[in-house]
């Protein structure tokens, strides 16, 4: 009876459209606190009372709009209906990893929600160009767009986007195979306030396709040109010399960059904060030296498979860079002892310094993690097949830093022959298995 009680009263409270809630809130007050709930929070909220589910469902409150945790429910008839929603009210919409979504639907989106700013399609495989060409019609004021892996989309969607959409400021079009020189140069020549250019694989974006960017899109900040293989050091040298601005590079995989790259950024990109040149295996000491003369606001740099380089570039680092607080160095196989001892004595190290990977650099030994117990920020740190580091410093480096992550592999040991003759030795993980 208790129980009925309390629902008869919740009743009262919520479903009678006469309720104290409603009537001394006022429905803008009651809209305005909706605009601050999710989307599953509105639903819920939807469900209380038939004047609730008009405020909740208000296309107002649907300005921002994530469907990602829904991503296998999410199909064309429903993305309509928030279209019909929304209407004008939508700015942002993330369908990130909605799969089943098609052309149809995003045609239906551009039509009624002219007004969109931001929207991410990373990973919609079903898309092609013609949802760019509806975005081009119809959403002049997109800003912000991310095709990451939508791998039908070509270099159309591209000149599309540069005929309609001229304040785009950020694209990603990674794992677009598809997309080649003469569609970046087309948005490049119609979209000249881009910041962020994003083309992670994409193996046909080439030099003249970044010299392009570089010089109609004067306020790059971002560009990610990780796999784009064929880039040289002219393209990097166009954008050092008319990007400013940039402060987050990704020139991973390639491999036929110079230290006249490095140089270049070094000259002409004081601001430049997160450096990712992984696989670059021509940049030596010389590259590196300029960029930590130059770029004090270096915090993150990714040395993957930098080769040639040596304790010279973490000598110079320590010196000219306060701010780093990840640095890789897999594979770099020159790095030893006194190059980590150098790098634990800067002030970056003592104060910023949190990750560290030292995957592969054979040379390193217990002598670098007892040098590396000064850092009271380091929160992780890398050493796969770092055979010479042993279970003995990984413990004496905990007690210094208990909260720290140690990632290491010991590989097994194989036990001596057998007095048996020419029975087959096992290591300890084949007796397990």
């Amino acid at each position: 009876m208790a129980v009925d009680s309390v629902k008869q009263q919740l009743n009262k409270v919520f479903n009678d459209e006469e309720a104290p809630i409603n009537k001394k809130l006022p429905k803008e007050l009651l809209l305005r606190i909706f605009s601050y709930l999710d989307v599953v929070s509105l639903c819920r909220c939807a469900q209380v009372s038939k004047s609730w589910n008009i405020l909740a469902l208000d296309g107002s409150n649907w300005q921002r709009i994530d469907l990602f945790d829904f991503q296998k429910d999410v199909e064309g008839p429903i993305i309509e209906n928030i279209s019909r929603r929304c209407g004008g009210f939508l700015r942002q919409l993330s369908l990130r990893g909605c799969q089943s979504i098609a052309d149809g639907s995003m045609k239906t989106l551009a039509q009624l929600c002219p007004n969109v700013e931001d929207l991410n399609l990373n990973g919609c495989k079903k898309l092609t160009d013609s949802s760019c060409n509806a975005f081009s019609k119809h959403c002049s004021k997109l800003q912000k767009l991310n095709l990451d892996s939508c791998a039908a989309i070509t270099d159309m969607s591209l000149k599309a986007l540069s005929d309609g959409c001229p304040n785009l400021t950020h694209i990603n079009v990674s794992w677009c195979s598809n997309i080649t020189e003469n569609g970046v140069e087309a948005l490049a020549r119609g979209c000249p306030r881009l910041k962020s250019f994003i083309s992670k694989g994409c193996k046909q974006v080439t030099s003249r396709a970044v010299i392009c960017l570089a010089r109609f899109c004067k306020h790059l900040e971002v560009i990610n040109l990780l796999g784009c293989c064929s880039i040289r050091d002219e393209a990097v040298q166009s954008l050092a010399e008319k990007c400013p601005d940039l402060h987050y590079v990704c020139l991973s995989g390639c491999s036929f960059l110079t230290d006249a790259s490095l140089i270049a950024l070094a000259q002409k990109c004081p601001l430049l904060s997160t450096l990712e040149v992984a696989g670059c295996s021509q940049f030596t000491d010389a590259g590196f030296q300029a960029l930590a003369r130059s770029c004090r606001y270096l915090e993150k740099m990714d040395l993957d498979e930098c080769i040639l380089i040596t304790d010279t570039t973490l000598i110079h680092l320590a010196m000219g860079c306060p701010r780093i607080e990840y640095l890789t160095l897999s594979h770099c196989e020159l790095i030893t002892d006194d190059g980590i001892r150098h790098l634990s004595m800067s002030p970056c190290a003592a104060e910023n310094l949190t990750i560290l990977e030292l995957d592969n650099c054979p040379l390193i030994t217990d002598a670098s993690l007892e040098h590396l117990t000064s850092c009271h920020n380091l929160q992780r740190v890398e050493l796969y097949d770092c055979q010479l580091i042993t279970r003995l410093g990984i413990r004496r480096l905990r007690s210094h830093l208990p909260n720290i992550k140690v990632h290491a592999y010991f590989a097994p040991v194989t036990p001596p022959p057998s007095a048996g003759g020419n029975r087959q030795r096992y290591c300890r993980c084949c007796i397990i298995l």
